[in-house]
């Protein structure tokens, strides 16, 4: 069975939609309790999801609008694929027919032989008839009664009688082909599931639709039931060679409806690109979470979707466990912690602070010591991603410092990330965090200074995409960041001034360790003429605009 599967977000945006197939899931795979749902693998990648009951509608009504929700290359890429699988599908069907078609032209061909024969035979009695006619009377009365008796029946009615079936009973091979449904499909259907009407049965006629219609099921779902890919499903702590810690519950923890939210109250400072998406995906798994931002109108929307309002961060940690805080740089970090009203004075033992923001191993440090010592716990998260993939609950979350607040904060983590990492003593995360976003980075940079090359030297710049597309760097970010230069469209997904700061304190790391880091040094200058050319606000990909001024 095949859907096409989208994830709706409410008001707060949505996922995109992608094609899959309903399949068996493994054998050490439990369902989800008390959900009915198909375990789906999806086409175009290796992720594998269930997919609750309530949530699926027809594909072919919603194909065209999906289509157009969603027009990236990938997507595309998706849909073609259920498109040959369906052409491969129906020339199984066709050559079926056609071996049925052969099959009943053989037996149709063996009757006739069989009126023949039985022909011939009553020829060949009618001679031996003649023949003892000659002979005495005796002999007459017994052909005689022979004759007779082979006489009540037709020729043709002798030949069914010698075939090996009736005519009545079709063979197995002569019925009329459909589609089995899966038995799951039919264990499904007998059950009430509120507000959904599954499409006619393959043997009902389907007007002007697909005979492979049932197959094609839409989800309309807030997150599916289970995450992504990792067949376990389960939260899993991986210890790695290096001694960090991985939580994975799977390629997307936020989509997976499963969660158990925490019943610990959570607070969050920092209402930017990368805050917004991670309280939403919170609000959505069902934490309580109070919000608090610099600019209060940007807590509105959360509140309309359940958030409480904290008027200043001690309010705010003084009233929650956990704390959580996203802002721009060092300097907003320690405002925010040591700052009039701030997290500092709500802090008391056993309080919790988790620091989401890039910032230094050294204003890191210096937090988490001012944290420790009013008796509170500290734990820092910095997330590897970008405004979409924060609203898509697909953030990578690099945690150190307090272990078991890194455990107590899983639901949080699962709900905003799909995977999430523990390195170990205070600083590790941010240094790890530096490094990760200088090669982003200076791969930008470098993507911008290939397409400028192309243009002045006469080279399509799409078709330059479409090479490095089909090659070993094809991923999202190239592609999306070409998009954008080739469109003309810097709206933010992440700020060009703030990854021009990481490269600043990636470089800075270099220095304290006598580590050479010419690349990032090299890429720093771009960024910094960028910003000079007044892109700071638009997205790290205006970069592009440092080479062509």
């Amino acid at each position: 069975c095949l859907i096409l599967s989208f994830f709706s977000r409410g008001k707060l945006g949505r996922y995109p939609p992608w094609p899959g197939k309903i399949v068996n899931p493994p054998k050490d795979l439990k369902k989800p309790r008390g959900k009915k749902c198909f375990f789906v693998k999806f086409f175009g990648t290796e992720d594998h999801a269930w997919i609750k009951v309530e949530q699926l509608k027809p594909y072919h009504p919603h194909k065209e609008e999906m289509i157009k929700i969603n027009k990236g290359k990938r997507f595309q890429q998706a849909v073609d694929a259920v498109e040959e699988f369906l052409r491969k599908t129906k020339g199984k069907d066709q050559a079926s027919s056609h071996n049925s078609t052969e099959e009943k032209n053989r037996r149709n061909s063996s009757e006739e032989r069989g009126k023949q024969s039985a022909g011939e035979e009553k020829r060949k009695a009618s001679l031996s008839e003649g023949k003892v006619k000659k002979g005495t009377g005796e002999g007459k009365k017994r052909v005689s009664s022979v004759s007779s008796e082979r006489g009540s029946k037709s020729p043709l009615k002798r030949a069914q009688d010698q075939s090996p079936r009736k005519r009545g009973r079709p063979p197995k091979d002569e019925k009329d082909l459909t589609i089995p449904e899966s038995s799951t499909v039919k264990r499904v259907m007998t059950g009430t599931v509120a507000g959904f009407k599954w499409p006619p049965s393959v043997s009902e006629p389907v007007k002007d639709s697909d005979p492979h219609f049932h197959h094609f099921l839409l989800s309309q779902t807030e997150k599916p039931a289970v995450c992504y890919q990792a067949i376990t499903k389960k939260l899993k702590v991986c210890e790695e060679e290096t001694g960090s810690t991985s939580i994975q519950a799977a390629d997307s923890t936020a989509v997976n409806g499963s969660i158990t939210p925490t019943d610990k109250k959570i607070g969050f400072l920092g209402l930017g690109l990368m805050g917004s998406g991670i309280v939403s995906n919170l609000l959505k798994m069902g934490h309580t979470v109070t919000v608090w931002n610099r600019t209060a109108e940007k807590c509105d929307l959360f509140i309309q979707e359940g958030a409480r309002l904290g008027r200043t961060p001690a309010e705010v940690v003084s009233t929650c466990d956990i704390t959580f805080a996203c802002v721009s740089d060092p300097k907003a970090a320690k405002d925010l912690v040591l700052g009039p009203s701030g997290v500092l004075q709500g802090i008391r033992p056993g309080k919790c602070y988790v620091d989401m923001s890039t910032v230094d191993a050294d204003t890191v440090t210096e937090l988490a010591q001012v944290i420790v010592s009013r008796g509170g716990r500290f734990l820092e998260a910095p997330v590897s991603g970008n405004q979409q993939l924060s609203n898509d609950g697909m953030l990578v979350i690099l945690a150190a410092g307090d272990r078991g607040l890194y455990e107590d904060c899983s639901s949080c983590f699962q709900a905003m990330g799909k995977t999430s990492f523990f390195l170990g003593e205070v600083g590790n995360a941010a240094k790890m965090m530096l490094i990760v976003n200088m090669v982003q980075g200076s791969f930008m940079a470098t993507i911008a200074e290939g397409l400028t090359l192309a243009q002045v030297t006469g080279q399509s710049q799409q078709t330059l995409l479409d090479i490095l597309n089909q090659g070993q760097l094809a991923s999202i970010f190239l592609d999306q960041k070409c998009q954008n230069i080739l469109q003309g469209n810097f709206k933010p997904d992440f700020y060009l001034k703030y990854i021009q700061k990481d490269l600043r304190l990636a470089i800075a790391l270099g220095d304290s360790v006598n580590h050479p880091t010419p690349m990032a040094a090299a890429a720093n200058e771009v960024y910094k003429r960028a910003k000079a050319l007044d892109q700071s606000d638009n997205d790290m990909s205006a970069v592009y605009r440092a080479y062509i001024h």
